[in-house]
C-alpha cells in the first residue's frame, strides 16, 4: 500500500476525526439537524483542510518554529474566508443555515492540529492524502448522523426542497428530540459506542 493511500484510508476509519479522535464535535452536534447542513459544511471543512494543508506544506522549512501557530491561523483564516464568500454567493441557503459555524471553521481543532501535527511534518503529497482522508472521514460521519438525526426527527430527508427519503409510519409522527441537541448528544453518543464496540475504528 503506498504511502499516499495509507494516509487517506487512515482519516476514513483509524484516524476518523469524530468517532475516533473526538474532535470537530461541536458543529457535529450543531450543524447535523439536516443532511443539507451536513453536507454544506462538510464541503467547507474540507476545502479548508486540503487548501492549508497543502499551503503549509509547501512552506513548512520557511516557518520560523516561535511564529508557526500564527501563521498557520492566518493561512487557515485566508481559506476560511474564501469558503465564506463562496458560500454567500452561490449557495446563500446554506450560508444562511450554518450562520456563524462557517467563519467558526478557523478555530476548529480539526483543521489546526492537521496543521500542527501533519501538514508542518510531511511533504505535500501525504499533507494531501492526510487532509482528504480526515476530511471525507468528517464528512461521512456528520452524513451518517444528520441521517439518522432528520430521518427520526423529521420523518425523512430532503435537500433543497425536495424529498429524497421518507420512512413510512414516522413522516406524521416524528420523534423531534432528534433535531434537539439531546438528540445530537443521543445519536453521536450512541454510534460513537457502536463504532467502540465493534472495534471498526480501532487503530493499529
Amino acid at each position: 500500500m503506498s504511502g499516499f493511500t495509507k494516509e487517506f484510508i487512515k482519516g476514513l476509519i483509524t484516524s476518523n476525526p469524530i468517532f475516533v479522535l473526538a474532535l470537530g464535535l461541536c458543529p457535529a452536534l450543531a450543524t447535523t439537524t439536516s443532511l443539507e447542513n451536513a453536507l454544506g459544511l462538510s464541503a467547507a471543512v474540507t476545502f479548508v483542510l486540503l487548501a492549508s494543508s497543502t499551503m503549509i506544506s509547501l512552506i513548512r522549512k520557511f516557518i520560523p518554529g516561535t511564529v508557526r501557530i500564527p501563521v498557520f491561523i492566518i493561512i487557515i483564516a485566508t481559506f476560511v474566508t474564501v469558503a465564506n464568500m463562496l458560500f454567500q454567493a452561490y449557495i446563500p441557503t446554506i450560508y444562511n443555515a450554518l450562520g456563524i459555524y462557517l467563519p467558526l471553521i478557523v478555530a476548529y481543532c480539526i483543521v489546526l492540529g492537521r496543521a500542527e501535527a501533519f501538514a508542518s511534518k510531511n511533504k505535500v503529497s501525504r499533507s494531501i492524502a492526510d487532509a482528504l482522508g480526515i476530511g471525507i472521514g468528517f464528512t461521512l460521519a456528520l452524513i451518517l448522523i444528520a441521517s439518522i438525526r432528520e430521518i427520526l426527527g423529521t420523518g425523512g430527508i430532503s435537500i433543497f426542497g425536495n424529498d429524497l427519503f421518507t420512512l413510512p409510519g414516522l413522516g406524521d409522527n416524528p420523534i423531534y428530540i432528534f433535531i434537539l441537541p439531546a438528540g445530537a448528544f443521543l445519536v453521536v453518543g450512541l454510534l460513537l459506542a457502536l463504532f467502540r464496540w465493534t472495534g471498526v475504528t480501532k487503530n493499529g
